[in-house]
């Protein structure tokens, strides 16, 4: 066992890499020590058109791939200067918004020093809402739920609900769009990025352990205790994404559901993704962004990280890898049915387009928690929210007869041409 094959080390180095990958090769090279893996791909001087036979060996970055080649963008230099101007302004107000977010911090903690975190613009609000109206169903005593709101909008419809603490920076918010992103990466979709790095920051710069979620996220029961029973080491656990791409590698962490455990280590951390998010307004990616400044706080500062393997049918946090996948349909008849064999606690929407086939889909798992009335509506035009907003037994509604379904859609058109039916 591993054991006795490590008996004689006082040093133990680990090198991670996919196994039976056809045609790739590890050279195990003498010299002074690095502690990086170094890639070489036969690729044409233009980076373009993937692995050529005929080019020598020469080194790239990481995040090539062998059909596309170069994968990644240096940020641009507009995009530099672009973000310049909102770093130099969230760091010159930091220690003031510290002074105002810790008296509302201090009376969301729960005894376990953690704080649910979301932040949220108003064309993103049905979602929030549909959260919030979860929540308040499964009977919690007292919120630990933060919202940061990135527009009056917002704020006003979660203050409207009564029991959900916001906290609006008008400051450092100003430039976050109102509207929703129409797909992934888009520049909505960038600037709530940035929302979602400043928010995590700055509660975790207070000292409070953070459990950060994206507003398509819903619960079975409370997800917290898997983190306060656990006696391992690890400062921050992350639902795993489901995807293999290189820019994930090893981690593939996805950001709309984590936990983050507050100490020096992850405040330094968070502190050094915010001073390299311009690569988030280049890479319209949150989650690479923050995975390659990770591996480095893994390496040099000895963070510890784990992701939540995805690809396990006891699984406690699913997401849009399983909803999209016909391997684990067993797995979401389980959570669709409730049934004894439902592991998971939440369940997280991701790997979907936008926000309006996200509320489809949770339609279609009978898990969607608010009233049609209420939809793109101000706190004005709705008045007392929780009544007139918060079904008290959640809708289930057919759309698409090849996505995953709480009962049979065979009658509904497929969302992809020519599908049969899921059931």
């Amino acid at each position: 066992g591993s054991k006795n094959a490590t008996e004689n080390c006082n040093v133990l180095k680990i090198m991670l890499t996919e196994p039976n990958k056809r045609r790739h090769c590890l050279a195990i090279v003498g010299q002074w020590e690095s502690y990086y893996l170094h890639k070489w791909m036969r690729l044409p001087p233009d980076n373009q058109g993937g692995i050529n036979p005929d080019w020598p060996l020469r080194p790239v970055a990481r995040t090539y791939n062998e059909k596309k080649g170069k994968a990644q963008v240096i940020p641009r230099k507009n995009n530099v200067d672009r973000y310049e101007r909102i770093l130099q302004r969230y760091l010159s107000t930091f220690k003031d918004t510290l002074k105002k977010l810790k008296p509302i911090a201090r009376s969301v903690a729960g005894i376990d020093n953690t704080i649910i975190v979301l932040t949220c613009n108003f064309g993103q609000a049905e979602l929030l809402l549909n959260f919030l109206c979860n929540y308040r169903l499964l009977g919690f005593e007292k919120s630990q739920i933060l919202v940061f709101p990135t527009d009056k909008k917002t704020k006003e419809l979660v203050d409207s609900m009564g029991d959900f603490a916001t906290f609006y920076d008008e400051v450092n918010f100003q430039e976050m769009p109102e509207d929703s992103a129409g797909r992934y990466g888009d520049n909505k979709f960038k600037g709530m990025m940035m929302a979602k790095v400043f928010c995590v920051h700055w509660i975790v710069s207070l000292g409070y352990n953070v459990l950060f979620q994206d507003v398509d996220v819903i619960w079975f029961h409370d997800p917290l205790p898997f983190f306060h029973n656990r006696e391992d080491d690890f400062d921050m656990y992350f639902q795993d994404d489901g995807s293999k791409q290189p820019r994930y590698a090893p981690y593939s962490p996805n950001t709309g559901f984590y936990y983050v455990r507050a100490n020096e280590k992850t405040q330094y951390f968070f502190g050094q993704l915010v001073r390299q998010a311009d690569t988030i307004v280049q890479s319209g990616s949150h989650q690479s962004a923050l995975n390659a400044v990770m591996n480095e706080h893994v390496s040099y500062r000895g963070l510890r990280v784990k992701s939540i393997k995805a690809r396990d049918m006891n699984c406690p946090f699913p997401g849009g890898f399983h909803f999209h996948s016909n391997q684990f349909k067993p797995y979401m008849k389980a959570i669709l049915s409730n049934s004894e064999q439902n592991v998971a606690s939440v369940f997280h929407m991701s790997w979907t387009e936008n926000h309006v086939n996200k509320k489809k889909f949770l339609q279609q798992m009978g898990q969607w928690y608010v009233e049609d009335k209420c939809t793109g509506k101000t706190a004005e035009e709705i008045g007392e929210i929780t009544t007139s907003c918060c079904r008290s037994k959640p809708l289930f509604q057919c759309h698409y007869r090849d996505k995953p379904s709480k009962e049979t859609c065979r009658d509904s058109e497929p969302i992809d041409k020519g599908h049969g039916s899921w059931w």
